[in-house]
């Protein structure tokens, strides 16, 4: 039950507050006139709000009541999606993706912190898959639910609001079910200083290149499946396939991290990632984008996973001050990915230069930590 919470939280935070914005895009650009730079500023405020929740969360200010913290930011996120619905000034838009941003760095550290630690004590590995499995599965859900909204020829301000729904119904079972505390050895205390290591300042590097390479494609693949002229419910359905690919690809990659270990396997997912982005731009529709969207679900969320699991390996005495951080970094790459992006579309006419370079960033990040962090974590 607690590896189902914490796959509801990270459904509603991360999967409806975080990525809900990719489909919803293309309908949002229309219906409001906006650009590529202008949507690229909206999604990259969420990833502002996203970067400082987490060097917020980097502190020892939640010690003990990390359960509250998380739940708050449930709470947040589904207002935030229903004020989504309701607003259309581009600088409201971009302050409530901030915090949006804010409120899903909460519930992604947080939550993480006490559902690990349960999955970690009870000796069931698996639980982490189901954990950030919730993200693929929020993708999903939300990729149908806006599939019948087009079917049913609502607009995208339906959209948001229903969103808003689904969360406020996560959010219900998460605060029946979320556990009370993290477990601990002993009393809550703050963890020391984090020693910085070469390898884990190469990890963290890296982990923010990451980020930019990733979140170029998922917040711009539905908008590249419009500007190549798919369908709505086309665009609908290449979400849903980056999501069913997502939902269980921590669980699916997890033979091969026991094989050839962490860094590896973080090696690996980048440069499948970058194939499939490269692929959403270069091979023409419809199949272009459909191996996009399932090359960069199969391997977005478990190489973020498993890049956080890698720097709790190499700072074991400071973990979480290492994730925050590392997520951090992460976040840094986010703001700077969609910004990039949307200038360089809306200087090309199209998102090829933008993509690309993102693929770029992908091979950068997976070749940085073949070089640095393997001897390490092995």
């Amino acid at each position: 039950m607690t590896a189902i919470t914490g796959a509801l939280a990270m459904a509603v935070a991360m999967g409806l507050g975080r990525f809900f914005y990719t489909p919803v895009l293309p309908a949002m650009m229309t219906g409001l006139g906006l650009g590529p730079a202008e949507a690229g500023w909206i999604a990259s405020a969420n990833y502002v709000g996203y970067l400082l929740g987490a060097v917020l969360a980097a502190y020892g200010w939640a010690e003990g009541i990390e359960r509250k913290v998380a739940i708050s930011g449930l709470v947040a996120t589904a207002l935030l999606l229903l004020a989504m619905g309701v607003s259309s000034n581009v600088l409201v838009l971009a302050i409530i993706r901030f915090l949006a941003g804010l409120a899903s760095a909460f519930v992604m550290v947080f939550t993480s912190a006490i559902v690990l630690s349960h999955g970690l004590a009870a000796s069931k590995p698996w639980v982490q898959s189901s954990h950030f499995g919730g993200v693929g599965a929020g993708i999903t859900i939300s990729a149908a639910m806006f599939g019948l909204i087009i079917l049913a020829d609502s607009g995208w301000r339906t959209a948001w609001i229903m969103a808003a729904v689904l969360a406020f119904a996560g959010l219900a079972v998460v605060m029946r079910y979320l556990p009370r505390d993290i477990v601990r050895t002993g009393p809550a205390r703050k963890e020391p200083p984090l020693a910085w290591t070469p390898s884990l300042a190469a990890l963290t590097i890296a982990y923010g290149i990451f980020g930019f390479g990733y979140i170029v494609t998922a917040t711009f693949l539905v908008a590249i499946v419009r500007v190549g002229g798919g369908s709505s419910l086309f665009e609908a359905g290449v979400w849903l396939a980056t999501g069913i690919a997502a939902a269980p690809s921590v669980a699916y990659w997890m033979p091969a991290v026991r094989r050839v270990g962490h860094a590896n396997v973080f090696a690996l997912g980048c440069l499948v990632e970058a194939i499939g982005v490269a692929a959403s731009v270069l091979v023409p529709l419809p199949a272009g984008p459909v191996i996009g969207g399932i090359l960069l679900g199969g391997t977005f969320i478990m190489v973020t996973a498993f890049g956080l699991q890698l720097g709790r390996q190499l700072a074991n005495e400071s973990p979480r001050r290492a994730l925050a951080l590392m997520t951090a970094a992460f976040g840094t790459g986010q703001i700077l990915g969609p910004v990039v992006a949307g200038y360089l579309a809306d200087w090309s006419g199209s998102y090829t230069w933008a993509s690309l370079a993102a693929a770029a960033g992908l091979l950068a990040s997976g070749a940085i930590v073949l070089i640095y962090c393997r001897p390490r974590a092995a």
